[in-house]
């Protein structure tokens, strides 16, 4: 199990150190003003890296109908955070707020050791 969360640690840590792109799709084709503001955004850009490597690392990590059901909340919450469109505040929350929810899934995946 402490491959994983190691994975996730170096991940977390190359991406903060490397240039300034999203984790979650490529900023050189960012059409929507969420997306923009995204990678125009440091902080933004950091939840965004975040978020990308939480969710691939649950999504190999998670059985099949959790793994569908996070995938299913994630397209609503892309839904959600286009509707804030360039809004800083309304993304960073909205980051916030999926992060807190992956965080503590992949917590308590870890608490039971991964079964």
């Amino acid at each position: 199990m402490r491959a994983p969360i190691l994975a996730l640690a170096l991940a977390l840590s190359l991406a903060a150190a490397g240039p300034a792109a999203a984790a979650s799709f490529p900023c050189a084709k960012a059409e929507t003003p969420d997306e923009r503001a995204v990678c125009d955004t440091r902080a933004l850009n950091d939840l965004d890296v975040e978020m990308g490597v939480r969710f691939d690392i649950l999504k190999d990590l998670l059985p099949m109908g959790n793994r569908t059901k996070m995938q299913d909340d994630q397209e609503t919450w892309l839904t959600d955070r286009r509707a804030c469109g360039a809004d800083v505040a309304c993304l960073t929350a909205a980051y916030e707020s999926r992060l807190k929810i992956l965080r503590s899934v992949l917590s308590e995946f870890a608490k039971q050791g991964g079964q």
